[in-house]
């Protein structure tokens, strides 16, 4: 392993694929990295477990925990809390391994903030068409919560110019390889994309998203 076990931040828009490849980065390299369970108000879903999937708490408790200063990271999405709690990251860290976290953009910056040692992913399809299918193609949803999921999705690209690196997310095995040598590159790494010529990439995927929802504007006109 190299260096000091690292917090490792994946994030990207809904669709961009970063609970598959964490999940993925895990399964394949399970001596080297851990899994934080994190905290949630949401509901269970079908299957999952309490302290094994998320830790569900109630809207009391969770603020409780933050008062307490349990969390490393915590931001509110799709109207549910989500935190990082600090015994979580201790205890995987304690075990030599890297703490791997699926977390959306504003608890990235959390992190960053508190830990200077963390490195950073955001991850997207190659080709924004692919983005903009995931997250228009959902037919249970109306057009009102398309439009919110394109919204948040732009924001989510406008801080993705924070992160130290950037990976294409078209092939899984690949995109598996990258994360892990984000981290074994270390140093090198902690460096945002803001002055990359990835920056140039990322705004032409704002450019498509925005063009979307005013296509949507359009048609409900």
């Amino acid at each position: 392993m190299t260096g000091w076990p690292r917090v490792v931040v994946l994030s990207a828009p809904s669709g961009g694929g970063k609970t598959t490849i964490a999940k993925a980065v895990r399964e394949r390299h399970p001596e080297r990295f851990g899994f934080s369970i994190s905290a949630t108000t949401r509901r269970p879903r079908p299957g999952e477990r309490h302290g094994i999937d998320y830790h569900f708490w109630d809207r009391d408790r969770f603020r409780a925990e933050i008062v307490a200063g349990k969390f490393l990271e915590h931001a509110e999405y799709a109207g549910e809390l989500y935190g990082t709690l600090r015994a979580e990251v201790d205890r995987i860290r304690a075990q030599g391994r890297h703490v791997l976290l699926d977390i959306e953009v504003d608890g990235a910056a959390q992190v960053r903030a508190l830990e200077p040692d963390a490195v950073t992913v955001f991850i997207l399809p190659s080709e924004p068409r692919v983005l903009l299918e995931r997250l228009t193609g959902r037919q249970s949803e109306s057009a009102a919560e398309v439009e919110r999921r394109l919204e948040r999705a732009t924001y989510e690209l406008s801080q993705a110019m924070h992160f130290h690196r950037l990976i294409r997310n078209d092939d899984l095995e690949t995109a598996v390889r990258d994360v892990v040598q984000a981290v074994a590159d270390g140093e090198t790494v902690r460096r945002s994309i803001g002055s990359s010529p990835d920056f140039a990439w990322i705004n032409n995927y704002v450019s498509a998203l925005q063009q979307e929802r005013a296509r949507m504007h359009a048609q409900k006109g």
